[in-house]
């Protein structure tokens, strides 16, 4: 295991074999979201990109947690401080820089992200975990929109990734009235991909990542680009990427490596080339 540099406390970074782990950590506010996590993202995602030995990236949370969203107790300080006001344009920048930095980033990146759930998701928290590839979580987890509560409308792709993973109403549904979802209720919403025990969660999500971690890494990256290009393309534009994909991932070593290891009856070793 080696270290993964985030800049921060709030948010660990490590590098297990060919996984890499972010964790939320702030257990005692329920792994409340803050700046300094913002830029945790902004640092370790780049370095998650560009290291060829990494993967696939698990996000998760310390302290039974995975992340509760916004800081309701910094809204309160906010409207009750008496330092100099806020512009809504500066804001918008603001709210725009961090949503590109963590959930957009995600999306974006070049390899699996797993979201790996130990307990309640919650607002821009549920929004980051909807932002991976796949989702498990723990039997005890929790999932909750939470926006309506407090009288907001959502932000961190809430409205974007949710009809795609279980439909317009459901999602429309889950926002407006922002009740709480058991695990096995969002493994049957589609929300989550599994359900892993309590006990030993942790271990249990880690070894599902170093189960994907032994794909092709090249095949793994194609998939995922030719899956999100197929919400903004026709089907003659899919088509004609993922014959150029295709015919690229069979060029390369890694293809190779695994057609010889069906022949040989063994799991294939694959080094990304």
């Amino acid at each position: 295991m080696s270290e993964l540099n985030t800049g921060t406390e709030h948010l660990l970074g490590r590098i297990e074999g060919h996984v890499a782990v972010l964790s939320f950590n702030r257990p005692e506010a329920r792994n409340a979201l803050s700046e300094e996590m913002y830029n945790g993202f902004a640092t370790a995602l780049p370095q998650v990109r560009d290291n060829p030995d990494i993967r696939v990236l698990m996000v998760t949370g310390e302290g039974g947690a995975f992340c509760s969203g916004g800081d309701v107790k910094g809204f309160r300080a906010s409207h009750q401080s008496g330092g100099a006001p806020t512009t809504q344009e500066q804001t918008l920048d603001h709210l725009r820089r961090i949503q590109a930095s963590v959930s957009l980033a995600l999306r974006r990146l070049n390899k699996p992200v797993v979201a790996a759930i130990p307990g309640p998701a919650a607002g821009a928290g549920l929004s980051i975990a909807l932002a991976a590839d796949l989702r498990v979580a723990a039997e005890r987890s929790i999932f909750v929109s939470a926006f309506s509560t407090i009288g907001a409308s959502g932000d961190f792709g809430s409205s974007w990734f949710l009809p795609r993973l279980i439909g317009e109403a459901k999602a429309k549904e889950f926002m407006f009235f922002s009740e709480r979802v058991s695990a096995d209720e969002a493994l049957d919403l589609g929300l989550v991909n599994a359900v892993l025990p309590d006990d030993g969660f942790d271990g249990a999500a880690l070894e599902y990542c170093h189960r994907l971690a032994g794909r092709s890494p090249i095949a793994l990256r194609f998939i995922k680009e030719n899956i999100h290009r197929s919400f903004d393309v026709g089907l003659a534009e899919g088509l004609d990427a993922e014959a150029t994909a295709m015919v690229r991932a069979m060029s390369t070593a890694d293809h190779r490596e695994a057609v010889a290891a069906f022949f040989d009856k063994r799991t294939p070793n694959f080094e990304g080339r």
